[in-house]
């Protein structure tokens, strides 16, 4: 079977990529990048600006460019990106590989704050030089603690034209893997003295797996207002939120509409696209992409804006399903202009004229031209608008397409919809049930008409026409068809299907919950503590953590807990130790929580310098007496138990880091100790300029040093609360992380799977894709 294999990849000129081997980067070598339908449909389709067809050809045939984004909410951003400059980019620019001067990384122009990078250097050209290999483990680890992100650049530009505010409620429709998802989080904490911003972010994903990989992204960042939630896109519940005790329905303030794709703007990192591409994946997904964009603008608020986006260069998936949805709205949605909105980036203005292609060859210009054996897989809303006038209106021309060619990118295009009026098939309001089933929930009195599920009455199909699997649907019900209202309505009343892992509920504490006594007088918590926001998992037996949400999305989940499965939500702020109860209180601080926790504390701090922060984060349970005198002295005037580390720049100092730092410590009997997890504690001492790199010996062996620090990290979990329990068992928190862990092998097979298979993917680890993502 081996042998007869080899001979028929041999025999082949053009190659067979051997999917088992891709995964590991074999295989690739031997596909041909070419694809003469893609070039002939693509030439003829005109996209491309005359004289610059081979430019663009050529340009998708080269390797993608990595990218990297810090962190912009953190307050360490300015240190971190300090450190980029300083210490790697300028030696960089010195380094030669094979007798070629390496070119430095540089910032995207259309990126705010530089905060954004572009480097073309490649994996074998990192392994050929050790500061380029001490760059590579810097962005590794700083990735790990959520304070750098590797994206890819046009992956970037859609949460940028939302243009997010702290009090916006955000929707991520298809938001896995979650790196767009993780932009959104930073967006809305861009105040970072407000530990509880009032908007929030739910990141919903159809498939299960996915949704943990998108708690694994979200999860690095710390954010008390992120929900990550499982619904297929295309008919995602309709929340509903208590406000002055009645209940209203949840409108989004912006939403993220990134759609499923065929992802032929993705050739130059996802390499099996060239020889699976056809113009049938376009047709095939049109239909979901019009279902999943109209449910978004049915729960966009007025005044809000939805970006539409996809990884694809198809006008089938991106003018015509926008112009298919502003014809449906009648007047309600409009294309906003963002001309000016990111200076510095090229883009090409949307089309108002396209042609159809069957995977055959075969043209079509309009639907009349369709012979009726393909109106099954060739809709109406394929084409452009047949009324001039109406085309005009729309003001295509205002979408957004990026060439490959133009700033050494991926190919993608965008849409900013505003919403000006609710939907004309909804002004009138659902048509209320007779009988909704006894206990079931149901909106109050006086509540606004609500834009719920997709109206089998709007047909997606379009000309009126019912589009059989591409209609709008309502989720199924256990009801046959013919007995379903065909008029738009609620969902009906029943039990909600689990697919995937069962979650732990997630259990609300009330403010006289006699868990807080003793939290509250041994932190000295403030009055304004929101108690309320304070979750645990379980409803029976101790409290083994503690999380804290936000005050709206807490309102989201009590008020919803039958109508959408949640995966994730909070942060973590308190772990159970049992030793702290001779101290006075069971549950030491969660380094997770702490930027969240910190405003609210006012005992148990201990102010330290930069010396003090070296020793504690790299000696070994160090005594008091190791500490400078002004920290030693606090120290000594404090019980045994948890405590915060804190501290405060001085501008006096501008070598020192100039950015506050919050750390959990543990007061022993004669010694103190950081509660810090591993990445952070690199992520820290790099602040304070000391090396934690592994070496380059022994085939990637570590160094003395560092094999002291695993031995030290072995200790410490042993010592002081028992913190091998504790981190042991980490996995099992938030949503069952041990399952999510234990399924890490998986998500990177899937992960892998999603770099060949799949229509998006970053050869630095983002597959920010799509394609066929969000399928029911």
């Amino acid at each position: 079977m081996g042998k007869r294999s080899r001979q028929r990849q041999k025999n082949q000129s053009s190659g067979r990529d051997n999917r088992d081997n891709a995964s590991w980067g074999a295989g690739y070598t031997d596909i041909v990048k070419e694809n003469k339908l893609f070039e002939d449909y693509y030439k003829e389709l005109g996209l491309v600006p005359e004289g610059e067809f081979e430019q663009f050809m050529d340009a998708m045939r080269e390797p993608l460019p990595a990218t990297i984004r810090i962190t912009g909410y953190k307050s360490h951003a300015k240190e971190i990106l300090h450190c980029l400059k300083e210490k790697y980019f300028k030696d960089i620019q010195e380094v030669e590989i094979d007798g070629v001067k390496l070119e430095a990384p540089t910032p995207l122009s259309w990126y705010p704050d530089e905060l954004a990078w572009q480097t073309n250097m490649s994996r074998k050209i990192i392994r050929k030089s050790p500061l380029l290999e001490k760059f590579h483990q810097f962005l590794v680890s700083e990735t790990e603690s959520g304070n750098i992100s590797r994206q890819e650049a046009v992956s970037m530009i859609p949460p940028l034209l939302m243009k997010i505010e702290p009090h916006h409620k955000i929707l991520d429709m298809c938001a896995a893997p979650g790196s767009k998802t993780a932009q959104l989080i930073e967006m809305l904490h861009a105040d970072m003295e407000v530990p509880f911003p009032e908007g929030f972010v739910i990141a919903n994903d159809v498939d299960n797996k996915r949704c943990y990989l998108l708690v694994h992204q979200a999860k690095r960042l710390n954010s008390p207002c992120i929900m990550v939630v499982n619904h297929d896109a295309s008919c995602i519940p309709t929340l509903q939120v208590a406000t002055d005790g009645k209940r209203d329905v949840l409108f989004y303030d912006r939403i993220l509409c990134d759609v499923p794709c065929s992802g032929d703007g993705t050739m130059r990192k996802n390499i099996d696209v060239w020889k699976k591409w056809t113009t049938a994946n376009s047709l095939h997904l049109h239909g979901l992409q019009l279902r999943i964009a109209v449910r978004g603008v049915e729960q966009l608020a007025v005044g809000g804006r939805m970006v539409y986006s996809t990884c694809s260069l198809n006008p089938i998936e991106d003018e015509a399903v926008i112009a298919a949805l502003l014809e449906k709205s009648e007047g309600t949605l409009e294309l906003a202009d963002c001309s000016v909105d990111l200076p510095g980036l090229k883009w090409m203005p949307g089309v108002s004229s396209w042609k159809l292609m069957t995977k055959e060859g075969q043209w079509y210009s309009d639907f009349s031209q369709v012979p009726s054996s393909r109106h099954t897989q060739i809709r109406p809303t394929m084409f452009p608008p047949t009324d001039s006038d109406k085309l005009a209106s729309f003001h295509l021309d205002r979408c957004m397409r990026v060439l490959p060619h133009h700033q050494n990118t991926g190919g993608f295009f965008l849409a900013v919809l505003v919403k000006k009026a609710p939907m004309p098939w909804n002004k009138r309001g659902p048509k209320p049930r007779k009988e909704p089933p006894s206990g079931a929930s149901t909106p109050a009195e006086g509540a606004p008409p609500t834009e719920d599920v997709p109206c089998a009455a709007v047909p997606v199909g379009g000309e009126g026409q019912p589009d059989n699997d591409k209609a709008e649907e309502a989720p199924k019900s256990d009801q046959p068809p013919t007995a379903r209202d065909p008029v738009c309505g609620p969902p009906p009343y029943k039990k909600m299907k689990l697919f995937g892992f069962k979650e732990d509920p997630f259990v609300f504490l009330s403010e006289d919950d006699p868990v807080f006594t003793p939290i509250q007088s041994f932190y000295d918590l403030s009055p304004e503590f929101p108690k309320l926001n304070v979750l645990t998992r379980s409803h029976e037996g101790k409290k083994r953590h503690l999380y804290m949400v936000s005050k709206e999305l807490r309102n989201v989940m009590l008020n919803n807990s039958e109508r959408m499965k949640v995966i994730n939500t909070g942060v973590k702020v308190w772990s159970r130790n049992s030793d702290g109860e001779q101290f006075g209180c069971a549950f030491r601080l969660a380094q997770e929580g702490i930027y969240t926790l910190y405003p609210y504390i006012r005992s148990r701090m201990i102010t330290v310098s930069v010396e003090d922060i070296k020793i504690l984060l790299t000696q070994e349970n160090p005594f008091l007496s190791k500490l400078q005198s002004n920290a030693h002295a606090q120290a000594k005037n404090i019980g045994m138990g948890s405590i915060v580390l804190r501290y405060k720049p001085n501008p006096d100092h501008p070598s020192e880091p100039q950015c506050p730092i919050e750390l959990c410590g543990w007061r022993g009997k004669t010694s103190i100790r950081a509660f810090v997890p591993r990445n952070e504690r690199f992520h820290y001492l790099r602040m304070l300029g000391v090396e934690v790199f592994r070496d380059k010996q022994n085939q990637g062996g570590m160094s003395r040093e560092d094999g002291k620090e695993e031995q030290e990290d072995g200790k410490e979990e042993q010592e002081d609360g028992k913190e091998e329990q504790e981190d042991g068992k980490e996995m099992q928190e938030d949503g069952k992380e041990m399952q999510e862990d234990g399924k890490e092998v998986e998500s990177k097979e899937m992960k892998e799977k999603e770099n060949t298979e799949m229509a998006c993917g970053s050869i630095m680890g983002d597959s920010d894709g799509k394609m066929g993502s969000d399928h029911p």
